[in-house]
């Protein structure tokens, strides 16, 4: 069945009718997909008109409505009538007309393990700014500006009392870059604009760590939780994250004559499956073998409680500084380092995606040396 269009006018205020289509049948509305009868054109008439000026003005009006009136019934019902440049640009008005918001929101559903948390809480500082409503045809260079400048002055969505911290707002503006390049893959958008927008620049970041003269004052201080010592000396040790520790189990020990100790876990941030070789000191520190199900450090919790014990301990051997459970990785990393291990070893041990993830260890190294070079003053 043929579906006529015709063009209608309805009474708005300052005298004037605004223009609009009317479908019979309805059609599906391009956005909902819910049946529609009308397509307001955004164009309006003078009600009325005695001066030749708003003559002439309706007079130009309805023969562009017109000319709409025809594309579209067109387009209904005879879409073989037009060019390959006229159904292409229907289709990118189409297009524009969609929600950038929910495309984005359909990208970070694909999505998994920490990388979708990551998606999803940049998706939420999105949809808050935009009110979930950004048309494909509204992003512009003007709109990826106003959005860096949110996310960087922003309140945290944790803390009201804060702003938002530099490097989740690097990270959040990342990927809206991202979904702007896939879109412009996917064709929703007809320019790049991923590649006209600046990221937000990395704020350098302070990582704790302890020297291996603190580790082993530590060694020898005893801890009012003797798993939670055992626990952090481990990390020390392999790198391991407090998460990927608590859930251990006896069954991804392994042991063989020719490679010695390993274990075979997947990471609870990235979900990557990991091969990590321990040593017989670090492997010393489980305690007994039990059942492959039961956790190597059965009952090991994070808590303000536990944390107290940790800063008691610290404190007990001297040590000053701001320590916390994961800077005994951050332990790992630099003191292999130090010790020259190659940066790309000490990466894949840490179960690194990226390479750059690890070099800020690199850079704590070359100040650590700067600092060992300044400490041997003369008096000249």
């Amino acid at each position: 069945m043929a579906i006529k269009v015709k063009l209608r006018e309805k009474k708005i205020s300052g005298n004037r009718q605004s223009l609009y289509l009317d479908f019979y049948p309805a059609i599906p509305h391009p956005e909902t997909g819910e049946p529609t009868r009308r397509e307001f054109l955004g164009l309006y008439l003078f009600d009325k008109a005695k001066n030749p000026i708003d003559k002439q003005h309706n007079k130009e009006t309805l023969q562009l409505a017109e000319q709409i009136r025809q594309k579209k019934e067109n387009h209904l019902n005879k879409p073989e009538i037009y060019t390959g440049y006229e159904r292409e640009q229907l289709k990118i008005k189409e297009q524009g007309e969609l929600n950038f918001v929910t495309y984005f929101k359909s990208l970070a559903d694909k999505r998994k393990a920490s990388n979708h948390d990551n998606w999803v809480s940049a998706y939420n500082y999105l949809e808050k700014f935009t009110k979930g409503n950004l048309k494909f045809a509204d992003l512009n260079e003007k709109f990826c500006n106003e959005f860096k400048e949110y996310l960087l002055t922003t309140k945290s969505n944790k803390s009201s009392k804060t702003t938002l911290a530099q490097n989740s707002a690097v990270s959040y503006f990342n990927k809206l870059k991202a979904t702007l390049k896939q879109a412009y893959k996917d064709g929703y958008l007809t320019t790049d604009l991923n590649a006209k927008i600046e990221p937000i620049k990395q704020a350098e970041t302070r990582r704790n760590f302890l020297t291996i003269e603190e580790l082993n004052s530590l060694v020898k201080t005893e801890c009012n939780n003797p798993l939670l010592k055992r626990a952090a000396l481990f990390s020390a040790l392999t790198g391991l994250r407090f998460s990927d520790i608590k859930n251990l189990v006896w069954g991804e020990i392994h042991h063989s004559v020719e490679n010695g100790y390993s274990i075979q876990f997947t990471q609870q941030k990235t979900k990557g499956v990991e091969v990590l070789p321990i040593s017989e000191q670090a492997y010393s520190l489980l305690g007994e073998p039990k059942e492959p199900t039961t956790k190597v450090f059965e009952g090991l919790t994070y808590s303000a409680y536990e944390n107290k014990h940790l800063y008691q301990w610290i404190g007990a051997a001297g040590i000053t500084k701001d320590i916390t459970f994961h800077c005994f990785r951050h332990t790992f990393a630099t003191l292999q380092l130090s010790k020259g291990t190659d940066i790309y070893t000490v990466s894949k041990m840490l179960g690194h995606r990226e390479l750059k993830t690890t070099q800020i260890y690199a850079k704590i190294i070359d100040q650590t040396k700067r600092d060992a070079a300044d400490k041997i003053q003369l008096d000249f």
